[in-house]
């Protein structure tokens, strides 16, 4: 029987997951799934998870984490695939008022009303914590938090610790005990571009090949955008 490795981030992982089950079934590959951040600290990171061994056939992350994966010398040459691209969005507990964030000045007052603000410790949360809250000027006024991964953070305001969640909105959107608020202005947003490749030291390669063919292709159509991403790529320019 044929097998494959992935490590997938959050911000794909809805989508990758709905069209799993018909990729394996046509083509006769089993997927092992592993998880890991884009970016960031700790031992969670698909870049520190490769750096101790994990034997990975296929990683899917952010274009960000990607190429601090290329840089360290992990990515097969020419294997990587842009599959979805996806703004960044802010959400609340499940039943709880929406929040004004049409604009940067609705955004600051709702970011400094906040008991604590939930980021990823990836990509996105690091991009709100170096960026945009010292830009909007209150990076030592909002008590803000980075949790380990994306469905932490927003496991936090689910659960009532944390009052607003903001990352990627494929990792807001079907996640239990919260809403969807909106997308963030212009002015301070990050659209993430999610990316797949094959890891240098792939077992199956070909199978690895496959795969990253399959997402790329028009097959993953519905599921990106049901899961609140644009397509990219193959599929043609948003």
């Amino acid at each position: 029987m044929e097998k494959l490795v992935v490590m997938i981030s959050g911000g794909f992982s809805l989508a990758y997951h709905q069209v799993l089950p018909e990729f394996e079934r046509s083509t006769g590959i089993t997927v092992t799934t592993l998880s890991g951040a884009s970016q960031g600290s700790g031992p969670k990171t698909i870049k520190s998870q490769l750096e101790h061994g994990a034997e990975v056939d296929v990683v899917i992350l952010s274009k960000e984490g990607l190429e601090e994966l290329m840089a360290a010398g992990r990515i097969a040459n020419g294997s990587e695939a842009e599959l979805a691209s996806v703004p960044l969005g802010a959400a609340v507990r499940q039943g709880s008022a929406k929040p004004d964030i049409g604009s940067v000045d609705a955004l600051t007052r709702t970011l400094l009303g906040a008991r604590l603000v939930a980021l990823p410790g990836s990509t996105s949360g690091i991009f709100m914590r170096d960026e945009v809250l010292p830009r909007l000027g209150i990076a030592d006024k909002v008590s803000s938090k980075l949790f380990a991964r994306g469905i932490e953070s927003t496991g936090s305001v689910a659960a009532g610790e944390a009052d607003l969640a903001i990352g990627p909105v494929s990792e807001i959107v079907h996640q239990p005990g919260i809403e969807l608020v909106g997308a963030l202005p212009d002015e301070v947003q990050l659209i993430q571009v999610f990316t797949a490749a094959m890891v240098k030291t792939a077992h199956n390669p070909e199978q690895a090949r496959k795969l990253i063919g399959y997402l790329a292709s028009d097959q993953t159509a519905a599921a990106v955008k049901n899961s609140g991403m644009q397509l990219l790529g193959k599929h043609g320019k948003p």
